[in-house]
Protein backbone atom coordinates (compact mmCIF):
# COMPACT_ATOMS: atom_id res chain seq x y z
CA UNK A 1 0.00 0.00 0.00
CA UNK A 2 1.05 3.31 -0.59
CA UNK A 3 1.32 5.10 2.57
CA UNK A 4 0.30 9.29 2.48
CA UNK A 5 -8.01 -9.58 51.32
CA UNK A 6 -11.93 -8.38 53.16
CA UNK A 7 -15.15 -9.74 52.03
CA UNK A 8 -17.67 -6.59 52.35
CA UNK A 9 -21.23 -7.96 52.23
CA UNK A 10 -23.67 -5.51 50.68
CA UNK A 11 -24.94 -4.55 54.32
CA UNK A 12 -21.59 -3.15 54.73
CA UNK A 13 -21.40 -1.31 51.51
CA UNK A 14 -24.61 0.76 52.36
CA UNK A 15 -23.29 1.22 55.97
CA UNK A 16 -20.22 2.82 55.14
CA UNK A 17 -22.36 4.33 52.14
CA UNK A 18 -24.28 6.31 55.01
CA UNK A 19 -20.76 7.81 56.25
CA UNK A 20 -19.86 8.55 53.01
CA UNK A 21 -18.38 5.64 51.14
CA UNK A 22 -15.24 7.75 49.70
CA UNK A 23 -14.24 8.66 53.40
CA UNK A 24 -14.09 4.66 54.73
CA UNK A 25 -12.84 3.20 51.41
CA UNK A 26 -10.09 4.79 50.27
CA UNK A 27 -7.64 3.93 52.58
CA UNK A 28 -7.90 0.19 52.66
CA UNK A 29 -7.61 0.29 48.39
CA UNK A 30 -4.62 2.73 49.22
CA UNK A 31 -3.02 -0.21 51.35
CA UNK A 32 -4.59 -3.15 49.11
CA UNK A 33 -1.69 -1.04 46.03
CA UNK A 34 1.06 -0.32 48.22
CA UNK A 35 1.45 -4.44 48.61
CA UNK A 36 0.67 -5.26 44.83
CA UNK A 37 3.28 -6.73 42.90
CA UNK A 38 3.23 -5.84 39.04
CA UNK A 39 4.51 -7.26 36.19
CA UNK A 40 7.08 -5.08 34.31
CA UNK A 41 6.38 -3.22 31.92
CA UNK A 42 6.85 -3.77 28.18
CA UNK A 43 9.58 -0.92 26.82
CA UNK A 44 8.77 0.44 24.06
CA UNK A 45 11.25 -1.02 21.63
CA UNK A 46 9.59 -4.03 22.51
CA UNK A 47 5.80 -3.35 21.55
CA UNK A 48 4.69 -4.58 18.07
CA UNK A 49 4.77 -2.23 15.41
CA UNK A 50 1.45 -0.23 14.13
CA UNK A 51 -0.69 -1.36 11.68
CA UNK A 52 0.21 -5.26 11.84
CA UNK A 53 -3.73 -6.76 12.94
CA UNK A 54 -6.85 -6.20 10.97
CA UNK A 55 -9.67 -3.62 12.15
CA UNK A 56 -12.90 -5.86 13.43
CA UNK A 57 -16.17 -4.86 14.63
CA UNK A 58 -17.94 -5.93 17.82
CA UNK A 59 -20.97 -8.42 17.10
CA UNK A 60 -24.46 -6.66 17.48
CA UNK A 61 -26.43 -8.48 20.38
CA UNK A 62 -29.73 -10.31 19.12
CA UNK A 63 -32.53 -9.90 21.80
CA UNK A 64 -33.31 -13.00 23.76
CA UNK A 65 -36.94 -12.52 23.33
CA UNK A 66 -39.19 -10.02 21.64
CA UNK A 67 -42.72 -9.22 23.34
CA UNK A 68 -44.78 -5.91 22.80
CA UNK A 69 -42.89 -2.99 22.73
CA UNK A 70 -40.30 -4.70 24.66
CA UNK A 71 -36.74 -6.25 23.68
CA UNK A 72 -35.21 -8.65 26.15
CA UNK A 73 -31.61 -8.89 25.98
CA UNK A 74 -29.07 -10.95 28.22
CA UNK A 75 -25.56 -10.25 29.01
CA UNK A 76 -22.61 -11.96 31.25
CA UNK A 77 -20.07 -9.88 32.71
CA UNK A 78 -17.00 -12.69 33.09
CA UNK A 79 -13.25 -12.89 32.68
CA UNK A 80 -11.61 -14.20 29.46
CA UNK A 81 -8.41 -14.47 27.68
CA UNK A 82 -7.71 -12.98 24.90
CA UNK A 83 -5.31 -12.04 21.97
CA UNK A 84 -4.40 -8.10 22.15
CA UNK A 85 -0.43 -7.65 21.56
CA UNK A 86 1.05 -9.76 18.51
CA UNK A 87 3.80 -11.88 20.33
CA UNK A 88 2.72 -11.69 23.75
CA UNK A 89 0.52 -14.33 25.80
CA UNK A 90 -3.53 -13.78 25.60
CA UNK A 91 -4.22 -11.08 28.11
CA UNK A 92 -7.04 -11.43 30.89
CA UNK A 93 -9.94 -8.77 30.20
CA UNK A 94 -12.85 -8.74 32.11
CA UNK A 95 -16.10 -8.38 29.38
CA UNK A 96 -19.56 -7.71 28.36
CA UNK A 97 -20.02 -11.56 27.05
CA UNK A 98 -16.17 -11.45 27.43
CA UNK A 99 -15.36 -9.91 25.19
CA UNK A 100 -13.92 -6.05 24.80
CA UNK A 101 -15.64 -3.78 23.48
CA UNK A 102 -18.60 -5.67 24.39
CA UNK A 103 -21.37 -6.47 22.11
CA UNK A 104 -23.27 -3.45 20.31
CA UNK A 105 -26.74 -3.14 21.28
CA UNK A 106 -29.01 -1.95 18.46
CA UNK A 107 -32.52 -0.51 19.15
CA UNK A 108 -35.27 1.66 18.11
CA UNK A 109 -36.83 4.44 19.14
CA UNK A 110 -40.05 3.78 20.90
CA UNK A 111 -38.86 -0.14 22.21
CA UNK A 112 -38.11 -0.54 25.36
CA UNK A 113 -35.10 -2.33 26.30
CA UNK A 114 -34.81 -4.66 29.12
CA UNK A 115 -30.92 -5.93 29.80
CA UNK A 116 -30.59 -8.42 32.12
CA UNK A 117 -26.29 -8.24 33.61
CA UNK A 118 -25.34 -11.01 35.03
CA UNK A 119 -21.93 -10.36 37.24
CA UNK A 120 -20.03 -13.69 37.01
CA UNK A 121 -16.78 -12.13 37.19
CA UNK A 122 -14.18 -13.30 39.70
CA UNK A 123 -14.58 -12.76 42.88
CA UNK A 124 -11.42 -10.43 43.16
CA UNK A 125 -9.67 -8.62 41.34
CA UNK A 126 -6.81 -10.92 39.72
CA UNK A 127 -3.75 -8.00 40.59
CA UNK A 128 -5.28 -5.44 42.52
CA UNK A 129 -7.75 -7.36 44.76
CA UNK A 130 -10.88 -5.55 45.12
CA UNK A 131 -13.78 -7.10 45.17
CA UNK A 132 -15.40 -7.15 41.91
CA UNK A 133 -19.02 -5.35 42.18
CA UNK A 134 -20.36 -3.58 39.03
CA UNK A 135 -23.04 -1.12 38.29
CA UNK A 136 -23.69 -0.69 34.47
CA UNK A 137 -24.54 2.78 33.56
CA UNK A 138 -25.82 3.50 29.88
CA UNK A 139 -24.10 6.42 28.97
CA UNK A 140 -26.45 9.19 26.89
CA UNK A 141 -30.08 7.89 28.64
CA UNK A 142 -32.62 9.13 30.42
CA UNK A 143 -33.25 6.61 32.53
CA UNK A 144 -34.79 5.95 35.91
CA UNK A 145 -32.52 6.65 38.62
CA UNK A 146 -32.57 2.85 39.66
CA UNK A 147 -31.60 1.96 35.97
CA UNK A 148 -28.92 4.70 35.48
CA UNK A 149 -26.16 2.98 36.80
CA UNK A 150 -25.92 4.93 40.45
CA UNK A 151 -22.83 4.29 41.37
CA UNK A 152 -23.93 3.12 44.67
CA UNK A 153 -25.99 0.58 43.40
CA UNK A 154 -23.82 -2.05 42.89
CA UNK A 155 -24.08 -5.94 41.69
CA UNK A 156 -22.18 -8.43 43.53
CA UNK A 157 -20.43 -11.71 42.23
CA UNK A 158 -23.03 -13.80 41.66
CA UNK A 159 -25.93 -11.67 41.34
CA UNK A 160 -28.13 -10.06 38.48
CA UNK A 161 -29.72 -6.98 38.07
CA UNK A 162 -32.17 -6.60 34.69
CA UNK A 163 -31.89 -2.72 33.78
CA UNK A 164 -34.89 -1.11 31.61
CA UNK A 165 -34.02 1.40 29.03
CA UNK A 166 -37.05 3.87 27.46
CA UNK A 167 -35.49 4.35 24.19
CA UNK A 168 -37.43 7.34 23.53
CA UNK A 169 -34.84 9.77 22.91
CA UNK A 170 -33.72 11.11 19.49
CA UNK A 171 -31.10 8.76 17.62
CA UNK A 172 -27.86 8.86 18.78
CA UNK A 173 -24.60 6.97 20.36
CA UNK A 174 -24.77 6.08 23.63
CA UNK A 175 -22.50 3.51 25.46
CA UNK A 176 -22.55 1.23 28.56
CA UNK A 177 -20.10 0.75 31.15
CA UNK A 178 -19.28 0.24 34.35
CA UNK A 179 -19.99 2.46 37.28
CA UNK A 180 -19.16 0.68 40.64
CA UNK A 181 -18.18 3.23 43.56
CA UNK A 182 -14.48 3.76 43.75
CA UNK A 183 -13.64 0.99 41.24
CA UNK A 184 -14.71 2.31 37.81
CA UNK A 185 -11.73 3.06 36.71
CA UNK A 186 -10.42 -0.67 36.94
CA UNK A 187 -13.54 -2.25 35.90
CA UNK A 188 -13.83 -0.16 32.76
CA UNK A 189 -9.67 -0.39 32.39
CA UNK A 190 -10.34 -4.56 32.28
CA UNK A 191 -12.79 -3.95 29.42
CA UNK A 192 -16.18 -3.18 30.75
CA UNK A 193 -17.77 -1.02 27.95
CA UNK A 194 -19.53 -0.98 24.66
CA UNK A 195 -21.41 0.91 22.69
CA UNK A 196 -25.34 0.85 22.36
CA UNK A 197 -27.18 2.69 19.17
CA UNK A 198 -30.32 4.17 19.24
CA UNK A 199 -31.88 4.99 16.15
CA UNK A 200 -35.03 6.85 15.22
CA UNK A 201 -36.96 7.23 11.46
CA UNK A 202 -35.65 10.49 11.03
CA UNK A 203 -32.04 9.47 11.15
CA UNK A 204 -32.61 6.35 9.25
CA UNK A 205 -33.93 8.81 6.58
CA UNK A 206 -31.12 10.41 5.64
CA UNK A 207 -29.02 9.63 2.87
CA UNK A 208 -25.82 9.35 5.11
CA UNK A 209 -23.86 5.84 5.45
CA UNK A 210 -25.94 2.85 7.20
CA UNK A 211 -25.35 -0.61 7.59
CA UNK A 212 -21.95 -1.83 7.28
CA UNK A 213 -20.57 1.42 6.39
CA UNK A 214 -21.93 2.63 9.58
CA UNK A 215 -18.46 1.50 12.02
CA UNK A 216 -18.52 1.71 15.82
CA UNK A 217 -15.05 3.07 16.70
CA UNK A 218 -13.95 2.66 20.33
CA UNK A 219 -10.61 4.35 20.99
CA UNK A 220 -8.53 3.68 25.00
CA UNK A 221 -5.09 3.31 25.53
CA UNK A 222 -3.11 0.63 27.96
CA UNK A 223 -0.04 -0.34 29.44
CA UNK A 224 0.93 -4.06 29.36
CA UNK A 225 3.47 -6.21 31.21
CA UNK A 226 5.99 -8.27 29.87
CA UNK A 227 3.54 -11.72 30.46
CA UNK A 228 0.83 -9.96 27.99
CA UNK A 229 -1.44 -8.40 31.49
CA UNK A 230 -2.68 -5.36 31.94
CA UNK A 231 -0.90 -3.34 34.34
CA UNK A 232 -3.51 -0.50 36.12
CA UNK A 233 -0.56 2.10 36.88
CA UNK A 234 -3.27 5.20 37.97
CA UNK A 235 0.35 7.42 39.77
CA UNK A 236 -0.48 5.91 43.17
CA UNK A 237 3.49 4.93 43.13
CA UNK A 238 3.78 7.94 42.08
CA UNK A 239 1.74 9.26 45.54
CA UNK A 240 -1.33 10.12 44.03
CA UNK A 241 -4.34 9.13 41.80
CA UNK A 242 -4.05 11.02 38.52
CA UNK A 243 -4.38 9.47 35.30
CA UNK A 244 -3.31 6.65 33.51
CA UNK A 245 -1.63 6.93 30.42
CA UNK A 246 -1.02 4.07 28.73
CA UNK A 247 1.40 3.59 25.86
CA UNK A 248 -0.89 1.46 23.49
CA UNK A 249 -3.37 2.81 21.48
CA UNK A 250 -6.41 0.19 20.89
CA UNK A 251 -9.17 0.48 18.34
CA UNK A 252 -11.67 -1.96 19.04
CA UNK A 253 -9.24 -3.84 21.09
CA UNK A 254 -6.72 -4.58 18.63
CA UNK A 255 -3.26 -2.98 18.62
CA UNK A 256 -3.44 0.03 15.71
CA UNK A 257 -5.00 -2.09 13.50
CA UNK A 258 -5.69 -1.55 9.10
CA UNK A 259 -8.90 -1.54 8.25
CA UNK A 260 -10.02 -2.07 4.52
CA UNK A 261 -12.02 0.11 2.97
CA UNK A 262 -13.96 1.14 -0.37
CA UNK A 263 -14.13 4.15 -2.35
CA UNK A 264 -17.04 5.95 -0.61
CA UNK A 265 -18.02 7.33 2.45
CA UNK A 266 -18.24 5.62 6.01
CA UNK A 267 -19.70 6.44 9.12
CA UNK A 268 -17.47 6.06 12.07
CA UNK A 269 -19.36 6.57 15.54
CA UNK A 270 -15.83 7.56 17.44
CA UNK A 271 -15.93 7.19 21.52
CA UNK A 272 -12.99 7.60 23.53
CA UNK A 273 -13.54 4.84 25.85
CA UNK A 274 -9.67 5.86 27.60
CA UNK A 275 -9.27 6.00 31.18
CA UNK A 276 -7.80 9.52 31.22
CA UNK A 277 -6.06 10.08 27.73
CA UNK A 278 -7.77 12.84 25.54
CA UNK A 279 -6.99 12.82 22.18
CA UNK A 280 -6.70 15.36 19.04
CA UNK A 281 -7.81 13.29 16.38
CA UNK A 282 -6.77 13.83 12.18
CA UNK A 283 -6.06 12.36 8.99
CA UNK A 284 -2.69 11.90 7.96
CA UNK A 285 -3.72 13.11 4.28
CA UNK A 286 -5.03 16.27 5.74
CA UNK A 287 -8.36 16.04 4.14
CA UNK A 288 -11.46 17.08 6.49
CA UNK A 289 -13.63 15.15 8.46
CA UNK A 290 -17.51 15.75 8.55
CA UNK A 291 -18.81 16.28 12.04
CA UNK A 292 -22.10 15.01 12.10
CA UNK A 293 -23.06 13.67 15.28
CA UNK A 294 -22.25 14.32 19.24
CA UNK A 295 -23.09 12.74 22.16
CA UNK A 296 -26.60 13.87 21.98
CA UNK A 297 -27.18 12.46 18.87
CA UNK A 298 -27.07 14.25 15.07
CA UNK A 299 -25.81 17.89 14.69
CA UNK A 300 -28.20 20.34 13.04
CA UNK A 301 -25.95 20.39 10.45
CA UNK A 302 -22.55 18.75 9.28
CA UNK A 303 -19.43 20.90 10.35
CA UNK A 304 -16.16 19.88 8.21
CA UNK A 305 -12.56 20.03 10.27
CA UNK A 306 -9.53 19.33 9.99
CA UNK A 307 -8.70 18.05 13.30
CA UNK A 308 -11.32 17.61 16.21
CA UNK A 309 -10.45 16.90 20.44
CA UNK A 310 -12.63 14.17 22.09
CA UNK A 311 -12.11 13.68 25.89
CA UNK A 312 -13.01 10.44 27.91
CA UNK A 313 -16.74 9.43 27.60
CA UNK A 314 -17.17 11.72 24.52
CA UNK A 315 -18.88 10.65 21.33
CA UNK A 316 -18.92 12.11 17.35
CA UNK A 317 -20.48 10.38 14.66
CA UNK A 318 -17.64 11.68 11.74
CA UNK A 319 -17.78 10.63 8.05
CA UNK A 320 -14.71 9.51 6.24
CA UNK A 321 -14.78 10.48 2.11
CA UNK A 322 -12.73 7.91 0.48
CA UNK A 323 -13.13 8.07 -2.14
CA UNK A 324 -10.61 10.96 -2.43
CA UNK A 325 -7.83 8.08 -2.81
CA UNK A 326 -7.50 5.80 -5.09
CA UNK A 327 -7.32 2.08 -4.91
CA UNK A 328 -3.74 1.07 -3.27
CA UNK A 329 -3.31 4.12 -1.47
CA UNK A 330 -3.39 4.17 2.74
CA UNK A 331 -4.71 6.85 5.15
CA UNK A 332 -3.73 6.98 8.49
CA UNK A 333 -6.15 8.41 11.76
CA UNK A 334 -3.72 10.23 13.71
CA UNK A 335 -3.59 11.55 17.41
CA UNK A 336 -1.83 15.01 17.07
CA UNK A 337 -1.55 15.04 21.01
CA UNK A 338 -2.83 16.98 23.81
CA UNK A 339 -2.14 18.94 26.70
CA UNK A 340 -1.97 17.49 30.30
CA UNK A 341 -1.70 14.13 28.58
CA UNK A 342 1.58 11.94 28.02
CA UNK A 343 2.99 10.90 24.57
CA UNK A 344 4.46 7.46 24.23
CA UNK A 345 6.66 6.71 20.51
CA UNK A 346 3.14 5.21 18.90
CA UNK A 347 0.56 6.97 21.15
CA UNK A 348 0.21 9.68 17.59
CA UNK A 349 -1.03 7.03 15.92
CA UNK A 350 -4.57 5.14 16.42
CA UNK A 351 -5.52 3.08 13.03
CA UNK A 352 -4.63 3.18 9.46
CA UNK A 353 -7.21 2.76 6.39
CA UNK A 354 -5.95 1.14 3.28
CA UNK A 355 -8.41 1.57 0.08
CA UNK A 356 -8.80 -1.83 -1.29
CA UNK A 357 -11.64 -1.48 -4.26
CA UNK A 358 -14.03 0.94 -5.65
CA UNK A 359 -17.47 1.30 -3.94
CA UNK A 360 -19.42 -1.42 -3.91
CA UNK A 361 -22.88 0.39 -2.86
CA UNK A 362 -22.72 3.69 -3.67
CA UNK A 363 -26.82 4.50 -1.73
CA UNK A 364 -26.61 6.43 1.58
CA UNK A 365 -23.23 7.91 -0.02
CA UNK A 366 -23.78 11.51 1.43
CA UNK A 367 -23.85 13.83 3.77
CA UNK A 368 -26.85 16.17 3.60
CA UNK A 369 -26.92 20.24 4.66
CA UNK A 370 -29.62 19.92 7.23
CA UNK A 371 -29.30 16.95 9.71
CA UNK A 372 -31.39 17.21 12.53
CA UNK A 373 -34.42 19.60 12.49
CA UNK A 374 -34.64 19.04 16.29
CA UNK A 375 -38.44 18.62 16.33
CA UNK A 376 -38.27 16.62 19.97
CA UNK A 377 -38.69 17.08 23.37
CA UNK A 378 -35.62 19.12 25.54
CA UNK A 379 -33.40 19.60 21.94
CA UNK A 380 -30.94 21.35 24.28
CA UNK A 381 -30.15 23.14 20.76
CA UNK A 382 -33.28 25.67 20.65
CA UNK A 383 -33.30 26.44 24.29
CA UNK A 384 -32.28 30.11 24.72
CA UNK A 385 -30.14 31.38 27.72
CA UNK A 386 -33.00 33.75 28.35
CA UNK A 387 -34.90 30.78 29.65
CA UNK A 388 -32.96 29.57 32.12
CA UNK A 389 -34.19 29.96 36.07
CA UNK A 390 -30.71 29.96 37.73
CA UNK A 391 -27.22 29.77 37.23
CA UNK A 392 -25.17 26.53 39.09
CA UNK A 393 -21.80 26.95 39.93
CA UNK A 394 -18.99 24.18 40.10
CA UNK A 395 -15.35 24.15 40.67
CA UNK A 396 -13.17 21.40 39.92
CA UNK A 397 -10.53 21.37 41.83
CA UNK A 398 -8.32 19.25 43.95
CA UNK A 399 -7.99 19.32 47.75
CA UNK A 400 -6.03 16.95 50.38
CA UNK A 401 -4.88 14.46 47.50
CA UNK A 402 -8.53 14.09 46.76
CA UNK A 403 -10.35 15.94 43.20
CA UNK A 404 -13.18 17.73 44.59
CA UNK A 405 -16.35 19.73 43.07
CA UNK A 406 -16.91 22.87 45.14
CA UNK A 407 -14.53 21.38 47.83
CA UNK A 408 -17.00 18.16 48.07
CA UNK A 409 -16.10 14.87 47.57
CA UNK A 410 -18.57 11.99 47.06
CA UNK A 411 -21.05 11.75 49.70
CA UNK A 412 -24.55 9.38 48.54
CA UNK A 413 -26.23 10.82 51.60
CA UNK A 414 -25.14 14.98 50.30
CA UNK A 415 -27.02 16.31 47.50
CA UNK A 416 -24.89 19.18 46.23
CA UNK A 417 -27.92 20.26 43.80
CA UNK A 418 -31.41 21.03 43.52
CA UNK A 419 -33.83 21.39 40.04
CA UNK A 420 -37.16 21.36 39.55
CA UNK A 421 -38.91 18.77 36.77
CA UNK A 422 -38.41 20.60 33.33
CA UNK A 423 -36.20 23.50 34.66
CA UNK A 424 -33.55 25.08 32.44
CA UNK A 425 -30.77 25.70 33.67
CA UNK A 426 -27.03 27.06 33.24
CA UNK A 427 -24.36 25.06 34.50
CA UNK A 428 -21.09 27.15 34.85
CA UNK A 429 -18.02 24.57 35.06
CA UNK A 430 -14.68 26.08 36.11
CA UNK A 431 -11.45 24.26 35.87
CA UNK A 432 -9.04 25.57 39.05
CA UNK A 433 -7.45 22.00 40.01
CA UNK A 434 -4.17 23.18 38.09
CA UNK A 435 -1.82 20.96 35.41
CA UNK A 436 -5.41 18.57 34.06
CA UNK A 437 -8.35 18.53 31.95
CA UNK A 438 -11.56 17.27 33.27
CA UNK A 439 -14.44 16.27 30.63
CA UNK A 440 -17.38 16.68 32.70
CA UNK A 441 -20.61 14.36 32.54
CA UNK A 442 -24.24 15.48 33.69
CA UNK A 443 -26.01 12.12 33.85
CA UNK A 444 -29.82 12.69 32.81
CA UNK A 445 -29.78 15.33 30.07
CA UNK A 446 -28.35 16.84 27.09
CA UNK A 447 -26.91 19.68 27.45
CA UNK A 448 -25.41 22.67 24.88
CA UNK A 449 -22.16 24.54 25.29
CA UNK A 450 -22.73 28.38 25.69
CA UNK A 451 -19.07 29.54 25.42
CA UNK A 452 -15.76 28.31 26.74
CA UNK A 453 -14.01 31.03 28.60
CA UNK A 454 -16.47 33.47 27.05
CA UNK A 455 -15.64 32.41 23.04
CA UNK A 456 -18.15 30.22 21.25
CA UNK A 457 -17.61 26.35 21.33
CA UNK A 458 -15.39 24.91 19.03
CA UNK A 459 -16.44 23.79 15.93
CA UNK A 460 -16.62 20.36 16.31
CA UNK A 461 -18.57 21.28 20.00
CA UNK A 462 -21.53 22.80 18.29
CA UNK A 463 -24.32 19.82 18.62
CA UNK A 464 -26.28 17.89 21.65
CA UNK A 465 -23.60 17.20 24.40
CA UNK A 466 -23.70 15.22 27.96
CA UNK A 467 -19.80 15.45 28.37
CA UNK A 468 -17.91 19.14 28.50
CA UNK A 469 -13.97 19.19 28.31
CA UNK A 470 -13.07 21.72 30.38
CA UNK A 471 -9.48 22.49 29.73
CA UNK A 472 -7.15 23.56 32.79
CA UNK A 473 -7.88 26.93 33.46
CA UNK A 474 -10.77 26.85 31.37
CA UNK A 475 -14.65 28.24 32.31
CA UNK A 476 -17.38 26.31 30.26
CA UNK A 477 -20.95 27.36 30.36
CA UNK A 478 -23.32 24.73 29.34
CA UNK A 479 -27.27 25.45 29.23
CA UNK A 480 -29.89 22.66 29.58
CA UNK A 481 -33.30 21.02 30.29
CA UNK A 482 -33.59 18.62 33.39
CA UNK A 483 -35.67 15.70 32.99
CA UNK A 484 -37.70 13.50 31.94
CA UNK A 485 -37.51 12.03 35.12
CA UNK A 486 -37.41 13.10 38.92
CA UNK A 487 -35.19 11.59 41.46
CA UNK A 488 -31.03 12.05 41.89
CA UNK A 489 -27.94 11.71 39.33
CA UNK A 490 -24.56 11.98 39.52
CA UNK A 491 -22.13 14.71 37.96
CA UNK A 492 -18.54 13.33 37.82
CA UNK A 493 -15.08 13.88 36.34
CA UNK A 494 -14.87 11.15 33.30
CA UNK A 495 -11.17 10.83 33.76
CA UNK A 496 -11.96 8.07 36.16
CA UNK A 497 -9.17 7.91 38.42
CA UNK A 498 -10.55 10.93 39.22
CA UNK A 499 -14.16 10.08 39.72
CA UNK A 500 -12.90 7.03 41.77
CA UNK A 501 -10.76 9.62 44.04
CA UNK A 502 -13.28 11.52 44.15
CA UNK A 503 -14.41 13.72 42.10
CA UNK A 504 -18.10 12.84 41.89
CA UNK A 505 -21.75 14.69 43.32
CA UNK A 506 -25.45 14.03 42.37
CA UNK A 507 -28.09 16.56 41.92
CA UNK A 508 -31.55 15.41 42.81
CA UNK A 509 -34.58 16.71 39.88
CA UNK A 510 -37.87 17.56 41.80
CA UNK A 511 -39.02 15.93 44.48
CA UNK A 512 -40.14 12.18 45.36
CA UNK A 513 -38.11 10.03 43.02
CA UNK A 514 -37.24 6.55 43.33
CA UNK A 515 -34.49 5.75 45.28
CA UNK A 516 -31.85 4.53 42.95
CA UNK A 517 -30.16 1.95 45.19
CA UNK A 518 -33.38 0.78 46.99
CA UNK A 519 -35.93 0.93 44.08
CA UNK A 520 -34.52 -2.21 42.19
CA UNK A 521 -32.05 -3.81 43.52
CA UNK A 522 -29.91 -6.61 42.55
CA UNK A 523 -30.94 -10.67 42.98
CA UNK A 524 -28.60 -13.52 43.45
CA UNK A 525 -28.22 -16.30 40.58
CA UNK A 526 -30.05 -19.00 42.05
CA UNK A 527 -33.10 -16.74 41.85
CA UNK A 528 -33.17 -15.81 38.10
CA UNK A 529 -35.85 -17.13 35.81
CA UNK A 530 -36.05 -17.19 31.63
CA UNK A 531 -36.08 -12.98 30.34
Amino acid sequence: METLDRKMTRGDMLKLSVLGGAALMLPLERRARTQLAVADRIPESRLPKPFQVPFAVPPVLRPVRKGGKTDYYQITMRANKVPILPGFPKTEIWGYNGITPGPTIKVMQGREAVVRQINRLPRRHPSLGYESWTSVHLHGSASLPQYDGYAEDVTYPGEFKDYRYPNNQNARTLWYHDHGVHHTAENAYMGLAAQYHLHDEQELSLPIPHGKYDVPLTIKDAIFGTDGQLIFDDGSSRGGHDSLMGDVVLANGAPWPVMKVERRKYRFRILNASISRGYDLALSSGEPLSIIGHDGGLAPAPVDVDHFRIGMAERYEVVIDFSKYRVGQSVELRNLGLENTIDFAATDKVMRFDVVSEARDKTNNAVPEVLNPGNYPRNPMRLKESQMAGVHRLELGRTNGMWTINDGIWDPKRVDERCELDEIEVWEIENKSGGWFHPLHIHLIDFRILSRNGRAPFPWEQGPKDVAYVGEGETVRVLGQFGPNKGKYMVHCHNLVHEDHDMMMQFEVGTGGPDPVTSAPPKPISRMRPL
